[in-house]
């Protein structure tokens, strides 16, 4: 969590400039709060990193990507190509708008592949939900080839990949609206909160009045704003953003450490036999936020689990049996458990979600193993890490062998 690593005196300065004026809300007030506006800073911070042209500070990254996706057209009956390998909150987003999932194939990206979201294609797809996994990038070229083919809207999830890049582009800026998630869990954390990034006008201002209720934000009597569309409250205080926008100006010194640490480790990793590492559609646009190994098949991963818990080896992931991220344990999905009635229900679901044919998938899926990067690990910490791996990986390869 590197974030949570470089708290300081610079989120409690940002705070107290909040509490000085003591307005918490991040609209009007304009007499009270002495110019401190938190919520438009991390905005702006935001998009120093990304490079977009507009962005949105949210509640949370799950706000995001369902204001992303909403002011992006995408609603009742519409096929959504997504992933089955994702945090549970894409999902949730597309179905709450009424949506309709559709579960397609990644690669070793952890991305969706062109060729899944080829397949995965109806007459009836509108729009392909794109998550970029484990702070890595997709394969854009292939993938932009594809949604231009067959002129569908591309929205995405970039939650776990704020600061990656595809050739020069901030993940989350390819398609029609993107999201970026600052949990507690992420690279930079405002406790709670998410920004909501475009390039299009129409599309932030559609997100804007969205995410407040419908209002337009024109004026400076909040009581008697127009409200242009539905919306709903995703509004992100301003205690939050000022921790965001605090955390945001540290991301380039956290992602230059991440990429320092991940390179020595997977230097040390790769002399061990078994062990390899997930691919990125970019190489230079890495975030660093995670070392994602992949091991020769999902047997041997789970020994490696075994091994790695006997040892003590902490801060991993094995999604694979994660009850969040990867589709295999989502039966409130599969069953549609809800509740209340969405329009899947009514509508029916484009696919049996108990019997999906996603191979490629259960195989990255199940051998990835998957190690959060502390930007604060020292070099005797780092060599420590990769030593116990190993040991855990020599020690379930040669369980195979036997």
């Amino acid at each position: 969590m590197p974030g949570t690593e470089l708290f300081g005196a610079e989120e409690r300065k940002e705070i107290e400039d909040v509490l000085s004026t003591g307005i918490m809300f991040r609209f009007n007030h304009d007499a009270q709060r002495n110019n401190i506006w938190k919520a438009k800073d991390f905005e702006e911070e935001a998009k120093k990193i990304t490079k977009a042209k507009y962005a949105l500070a949210v509640s949370n990254g799950s706000a995001a990507i369902m204001a992303a996706l909403a002011a992006s057209g995408i609603g009742t009956g519409d096929e959504v190509i997504c992933p089955p390998f994702t945090y549970i909150a894409t999902i949730e987003a597309v179905l709450l708008l009424g949506a309709l999932p559709v579960f397609a194939e990644i690669d070793e990206t952890l991305c969706l592949s062109a060729s899944g979201i080829k397949a995965a294609i109806t007459p009836k797809t509108k729009a392909v939900c794109l998550v970029h996994m484990c702070g890595g990038n997709a394969n854009m070229d292939e993938i932009m080839a594809v949604i231009k083919e067959h002129k569908l809207i591309l929205v995405e999830d970039a939650g776990q990949a704020f600061a990656a890049s595809y050739k020069g582009t901030a993940t989350g800026c390819f398609g029609t609206a993107g999201a970026y998630s600052f949990d507690f869990f992420k690279i930079a954390t405002a406790g709670e909160g998410g920004i909501l990034v475009t390039n299009d006008e129409t599309t932030f201002k559609l997100a804007d009045n969205y995410c407040d209720h419908g209002h337009d934000h024109v004026g400076n009597n909040r009581g008697m704003e127009n409200h242009p569309v539905i919306g709903f409250n995703f509004r992100i205080s301003e205690l939050h953003a000022a921790v965001g926008a605090a955390q945001t100006r540290k991301v380039p010194f956290i992602r230059e450490s991440n990429l320092k640490i991940k390179k020595a480790l997977q230097t040390q990793l790769s002399k061990t036999a078994g062990i390899s590492f997930s691919k990125l559609g970019d190489e230079n646009g890495d975030s660093g936020t995670f070392l994602n190994i992949l091991m020769p098949s999902t047997e041997i991963a789970k020994r490696t689990v075994d091994e790695m818990n006997k040892a003590g080896v902490g801060g991993f992931n094995y999604w694979f049996t994660n009850m969040y991220h990867f589709i295999n344990q989502w039966d409130h999905i599969k069953q549609l458990k809800t509740a209340s009635k969405l329009a899947i229900q009514v509508l029916g679901a484009p696919q049996d979600y108990n019997n999906l044919n996603i191979p490629k998938t259960q195989d990255v899926v199940g051998r990835l193993i998957s190690f959060g990067i502390r930007c604060t690990w020292t070099e005797e910490e780092v060599r420590t890490l990769a030593t116990k791996i190993s040991e855990c990986v020599v020690k379930a390869m040669q369980t195979e062998k036997v």
